[in-house]
């Protein structure tokens, strides 16, 4: 069961919220967590064909006990209207447009795998805005091994409907131990059994396949734009990461020129899940 956190809300049980921003989209968002210390919240972007309920609360609740944390739907996603984005670039003004529409002037930002591309180009675009980055299972633009993906990773990532079998597949590694923590991740996702949020539709896979696709082709002088980056950033992974390769993890704390490299064992693409209560206190140590 999920810890509470300060305000007595958890991941499992923070309602749903809505803003309009200027673009006209109506974002579903979910904020709660520790508000008493005054630091900036931090904000969470989702990975592929994700919405508010594919966050782990093993892994939100106990950041959430330090600080305030927003999760989100991109346009289009889950209980958000819009059109689902194509580009990298298109979902980086719109995860804008959301945060100018909730208000905070700063912000820290965590970015799990599509999501760490989006945070990647978000400090980019407003240096003065982010604080802290924690990128996790992500990879650089033009990162090795990215480009189309590797063929089964490709056919469980774009099935119609995903199953528990594919979630453990991507997520984690084949050993029992990894497996087993899989299945726990599996049945955390459904925890929280009120105000779900709307599935995921197929035109978000296709459009978010396409902006992977693209981020991923070769391109060492848009990886190279990194090195603008002065923020703190933690930058982790399992240690074989199927989905995007772990190389590409090694190669942000390389191009990032204020970053620490965090690689976690027997773990892949979905670490974080398997290791939510120990990569939690990192963030928060990483966070301040």
């Amino acid at each position: 069961m999920s810890a509470p956190t300060a305000a007595g809300v958890t991941a499992t049980t923070a309602p749903t919220r809505t803003v309009t921003a200027a673009n006209g989209v109506t974002y579903a968002y979910r904020r709660f967590g520790n508000t008493v210390r005054g630091v900036p919240p931090v904000l969470f972007l989702q990975h592929f064909r994700g919405n508010l309920d594919n966050w782990d609360p093993a892994l939100v609740d106990p950041v959430a006990a330090q600080r305030e944390v927003v999760l989100v739907d991109y346009a289009g996603v889950g209980g958000s209207s819009g059109v689902p984005q194509r580009t990298v670039a298109a979902l980086v003004h719109d995860v804008l447009a959301f945060v100018d529409a909730l208000g905070p002037a700063t912000i820290d930002v965590h970015g799990f795998s599509l999501g760490g591309f989006v945070a990647q180009e978000l400090a980019l675009v407003r240096p003065k805005q982010v604080r802290r980055l924690v990128l996790s299972g992500t990879a650089p633009e033009g990162g090795p091994g990215i480009h189309g993906l590797a063929p089964a990773v490709h056919e469980a990532m774009t099935k119609d409907d995903l199953d528990g079998e594919d979630v453990v597949f991507l997520f984690f590694e084949t050993t029992p131990a990894s497996v087993a923590a899989g299945w726990a991740f599996v049945q955390r996702y459904f925890a929280r059994t009120e105000d779900r949020d709307a599935p995921v539709q197929l035109r978000v896979r296709d459009a978010q396949l396409d902006a992977i696709t693209a981020w991923g082709v070769p391109d060492p002088s848009r990886s190279a734009r990194l090195a603008a980056l002065r923020q703190p950033a933690l930058v982790a992974n399992g240690d074989h990461d199927i989905v995007l390769p772990t190389d590409n993890t090694r190669l942000l704390g390389e191009l990032l020129p204020n970053a620490r490299v965090s690689i976690y064992p027997n773990a892949g693409h979905g670490f974080l899940f398997q290791y939510p209560a120990e990569y939690a206190a990192e963030i928060n140590a990483h966070l301040g």
